[in-house]
C-alpha cells in the first residue's frame, strides 16, 4: 500500500516501489493492483485519506451474528471481535460479562447482563467505528477512564471546532491493579496511553 499527500507526489511514490520491486526482480500482476484509489479494503478494515472505519461487509456479519450458545461459539466471536478493539470506545468493558464466560471450571451461562453486553458490542460495532487519521498539527486530547476492572481512552484531535477520534484503547486491569484508587488507576492509563 502507497499512501501519499498529493496526486503528483503519489505517482512519483509507485514509480519508486515499482522500480524497487523490479530492481530486485519481484514483480507484483496487474490484476492485482489498484492504482490511484481515494480508499482502499485492507485487512477489513476501509482506508481513505479521512477515515479508518470497518469493512461493511464485516458490518453486516456482525449485525446477523447470532447469540452464543456455548464457549465455543463465544471464543469465535470474541476471536472475530478482538480484531477491532481499536474502532470501539471502551472495548474492555463492553466485552467483560462476556469473557468472564470463558473462565476455567465455571459454567457457561449467558445471562441477562452478558446477552446485554453481545448487544451492546454488536451495536457499537455498526455505530462507533470511524476513526480518523493522525495530523501532527492538530491540537490532540488524550481523554481517560476508570472503572472498577478495566481503563479506557480516547485519543481524540480537534479539527474545525469539531474533536475526531484517532484511537481507542482500552485493557483489563491485573489482580493487582484492581485494588488502585481510582485516581491511581486513572494515572496509571494516562502512562499506559502515552507509551502507546
Amino acid at each position: 500500500m502507497v499512501f501519499s499527500s498529493s496526486e503528483e507526489e503519489h505517482v512519483k511514490h509507485v514509480a519508486s516501489v515499482l522500480q524497487r520491486l523490479g530492481d530486485n526482480n519481484l514483480f507484483s500482476k496487474a490484476s492485482k493492483c489498484v492504482f490511484h484509489a481515494s480508499s482502499v479494503g485492507y485487512l477489513g478494515y476501509v482506508i481513505s485519506s479521512e477515515v479508518l472505519k470497518m469493512d461493511s461487509c464485516k458490518v453486516q456479519q456482525i449485525l446477523h451474528w447470532p447469540q452464543p450458545k456455548n464457549i465455543k461459539t463465544l471464543q469465535y466471536f470474541l476471536g472475530f471481535a478482538n480484531f477491532y478493539p481499536c474502532l470501539i470506545k471502551n472495548y474492555c468493558k463492553k466485552i467483560s460479562a462476556l469473557t468472564s464466560l470463558l473462565k476455567k471450571y465455571s459454567p457457561f451461562i449467558f445471562n441477562e447482563e452478558a446477552l446485554s453486553q453481545f448487544q451492546i458490542l454488536k451495536e457499537a460495532f455498526t455505530t462507533d467505528p470511524i476513526l480518523s487519521h493522525f495530523n501532527p498539527s492538530l491540537t490532540t486530547i488524550v481523554e481517560t477512564d476508570a472503572s472498577d476492572y478495566a481503563l479506557g481512552d480516547v485519543l481524540s484531535q480537534v479539527n474545525d471546532s469539531e474533536k475526531n477520534p484517532i484511537a481507542f484503547y482500552s485493557c483489563k486491569l491485573l489482580p493487582a491493579e484492581i485494588n488502585y484508587e481510582i485516581n491511581d488507576k486513572e494515572l496509571l492509563f494516562i502512562v499506559w496511553a502515552l507509551k502507546c
